[in-house]
C-alpha cells in the first residue's frame, strides 16, 4: 500500500513554491499518493487562475482562510489528516508551518518543513513565531539552497537544517529546434525575428522589472522583453515603458499556464530579482537550452550554469545593461542543459524528500 504524503502550501496561485509542490505531487505519484492543502482560497475560482491544477483536482483541499490567526485551522487540518489516511506531513513557508506542523504534531506524524527563502526573517515578529514553531512542532527543516541554509542558522543556530535543491521536469522542458521556437513567437505573438529577453514572474516590485525595463531602454533596438506573469503592478509597468519610450518592444503575455512556448520563444531568459529563494525559472529555461541572466540574491548563483550565463548584482539597470549585451553579441557556446540535469533534475528532489520522510524506496 502506497504512503500518504500531505503538502500544505498557504495558497495555490501560480508561483514558484505552489509549481514544486505541484511537481512534487506528479513526480511522486508511483511511490506515493500526495495531497495538496492549501490554507488560502476555494476550489474553483482557484483552478479558473490556474488551469493546469484541474488534472490533480481529486487530489486538493482548499480551507478558504481568511487574514487574521485562526487556531481552528488546526484541528480542521487534523481531521482532513486523518480522513485522507496521511502518512507524513510536507509543509512549505511559515503559515502551513504552524497549520499544518501543528496538525501533524497532534497526530505524531513525520513532518518535513521547506524553507524557500529567508528574506521574511528580517521582521522580528516572524522570527520570533517561526523560533517558536521550529521548537515546539520540531519538523525536519529543510532549505532549498544554501544560501537559506546559512540565513536559517543565522538566525536559529539550532536548528540544522538539511539542503535539498529544488529541480523541474527536465523532461518537460527540452530545446527547441529553429521551426519550433518560430512556431512558439507566432504561438505567442511575438516578432519572428531579432532578440528576444523573456521573463517569467510575478509582476510585483521584489522582481525587479523596472529595473529590467531601464537596462532594455538603454539597449539596441533589436532586442525586445518579453514578460510572462500577473501581479498589482502591470499597469505600472505598461506605463513605465510608455515613458522610457520602449512600449513597441515590451510584450505583455500575462499569466501563462505553460511556460515552455516563452522559453521556446526567446534567446536569452533574464530574472531581474531584489530577493529570492530558489527560483524555477532559470533552471526552467537553462534546460530549455537557453542561457539566464539572474541578480545574485537568494540562492540564483547556485543554480546558473557558471559557463553559459550572467550572474549580476541587484538593483543595476546597468549591471543587467552589460549582461544583455554581452550574450546578445558574444554568446556562450556552452549549453546550459547539462548543468541542469545534473543540477536542479526534479527526480533527484522528489526522491531526496520522500527518503527524508523515511519512506523506503523501490527497488
Amino acid at each position: 500500500m502506497k504512503p500518504v504524503i500531505v503538502q500544505v502550501v498557504q495558497h495555490l496561485r501560480p508561483g514558484g513554491i505552489e509549481t514544486m509542490a505541484l511537481d512534487l505531487l506528479l513526480q511522486l505519484r508511483s511511490k506515493a499518493k500526495v495531497y495538496i492543502f492549501s490554507l488560502e482560497g476555494e476550489e474553483q475560482s482557484t483552478l479558473k487562475q490556474w488551469p493546469r491544477l484541474k488534472t490533480v483536482q481529486s487530489q486538493l483541499r482548499f480551507f478558504n482562510k481568511q487574514p487574521g490567526i485562526r487556531f481552528s485551522l488546526i484541528t480542521e487540518l487534523k481531521r482532513a489528516l486523518t480522513q485522507v489516511n496521511a502518512s507524513a506531513v510536507h509543509t512549505h513557508h511559515i503559515g502551513p508551518l504552524l497549520y499544518g506542523g501543528g496538525a501533524a504534531r497532534l497526530l505524531k506524524l513525520p513532518h518535513v518543513h521547506t524553507e524557500h527563502d529567508a528574506w521574511h526573517l528580517n521582521a522580528v515578529a516572524n522570527r520570533r513565531l517561526q523560533n517558536l514553531l521550529i521548537r515546539v512542532i520540531k519538523p525536519k527543516l529543510v532549505a532549498d539552497c544554501d544560501a537559506v541554509a546559512c540565513e536559517l542558522l543565522h538566525h536559529f543556530p539550532f536548528s540544522r537544517p538539511e539542503v535539498i535543491l529544488n529541480g523541474i521536469d527536465t523532461h518537460r522542458f527540452i530545446p527547441a529546434t529553429p521551426q519550433e521556437k518560430l512556431n512558439a513567437r507566432k504561438h505567442l505573438k511575438l516578432p519572428a525575428s531579432g532578440t528576444l529577453i523573456g521573463c517569467a514572474a510575478r509582476l510585483e516590485s521584489v522582481k525587479g522589472h523596472e529595473f529590467l525595463l531601464k537596462a532594455l531602454s538603454r539597449s539596441y533596438t533589436d532586442i525586445s522583453l518579453v514578460l510572462a506573469g500577473s501581479g498589482t503592478l502591470r499597469k505600472h509597468l505598461e506605463n513605465e515603458a510608455c515613458r522610457l519610450g520602449i512600449a513597441e518592444r515590451v510584450f505583455f503575455l500575462g499569466h501563462l499556464d505553460d511556460t515552455l512556448p516563452l522559453y521556446h520563444a526567446i534567446d536569452m531568459f533574464c530574472l531581474p530579482s531584489l530577493n529570492e529563494g530558489l527560483p524555477l525559472s532559470p533552471l526552467e529555461a537553462q534546460a530549455c537550452g537557453v542561457p539566464v541572466i539572474v541578480t545574485d540574491v537568494g540562492g540564483c548563483r547556485s543554480i546558473v550554469c557558471p559557463h553559459a550565463c550572467e550572474v549580476v548584482k541587484p538593483g543595476s539597470s546597468q549591471a543587467l545593461l552589460n549582461a544583455i549585451l554581452r550574450l546578445h553579441y558574444s554568446p556562450f557556446c556552452h549549453n546550459p542543459r547539462k548543468f541542469v540535469l545534473s543540477t536542479g533534475n526534479l527526480e533527484k528532489t522528489a526522491n531526496a524528500y520522500f527518503n527524508l520522510l523515511a519512506f523506503p524506496q523501490e527497488v
